[in-house]
């Protein structure tokens, strides 16, 4: 499988098409972050379709230092504290939004490390067998446990939503990471970044499915 700035500026519209569907039609004002997670995936895909871009054709390096540290910022800053939280925000139930809370903390958690990393340690992107991959100099001792908890972060609180359909989007992002690892373990970081965009589109679904209820 071949991923290239056009699969990026793609996913990025179709995603851009999809947000703003999303928070038009949400009903509920908590609902609204989650209702704004394809809009934010398109944001990190054009990001990295400008990442391919520089990196063929050479140049801009303050460009692409921004551009790969926006990317680098959603994917492992932004999702581990947004995907729980805006979870928790649309969750009725008490105890379903305790155990979203320590999930929750999990994510600040991993966040608050991998912004360390960022800020006290060299990263950079490569193109690599036609994809991207972001070196950088961080503990290797902690990669495990680091990948551990972004997963405790993401994926759980799907399953653990009450809300309809919700298992769905949760099945797909485990598919989908289970794929990258096994497929494109180096590469990880992008080309998961990349099914759980599209993947975000379930959200639309979701949401439409709230409103048919409400009706």
């Amino acid at each position: 499988m071949c991923f290239s700035a056009g699969a990026s500026f793609a996913g990025s519209a179709v995603l851009v098409a999809a947000g703003y569907a999303a928070i038009r039609k949400v009903r509920k004002p908590s609902w609204k972050p989650f209702a704004a997670i394809p809009l934010l995936f398109s944001l990190q895909q054009f990001s990295e379709g400008i990442i391919w871009l520089i990196l063929r054709s050479g140049g801009h390096e303050t460009i692409l230092k921004f551009s790969t540290t926006f990317f680098l910022i959603m994917a492992l800053i932004v999702w581990p504290i947004l995907m729980p939280l805006s979870v928790k925000l649309m969750e009725p139930s008490g105890k379903r939004r305790r155990i979203l809370a320590v999930l929750i903390s999990a994510g600040i958690i991993l966040a608050l490390y991998y912004a360390y990393c960022m800020i006290f340690y060299e990263f950079h992107p490569i193109i690599e067998s036609h994809h991207i991959r972001y070196l950088g100099d961080w503990p290797k001792s902690l990669r495990n446990p680091a990948f551990a908890l972004y997963i405790l972060a993401t994926i759980p609180p799907l399953f653990i939503s009450g809300i309809r359909r919700m298992w769905i989007m949760g099945t797909l992002i485990l598919i989908s990471v289970i794929v990258s690892g096994i497929f494109f373990k180096v590469y990880l970081t992008s080309v998961w970044c990349f099914f759980a965009a599209l993947i975000s589109l379930v959200i639309l679904w979701i949401i439409k499915e709230d409103k048919i209820q409400g009706d």
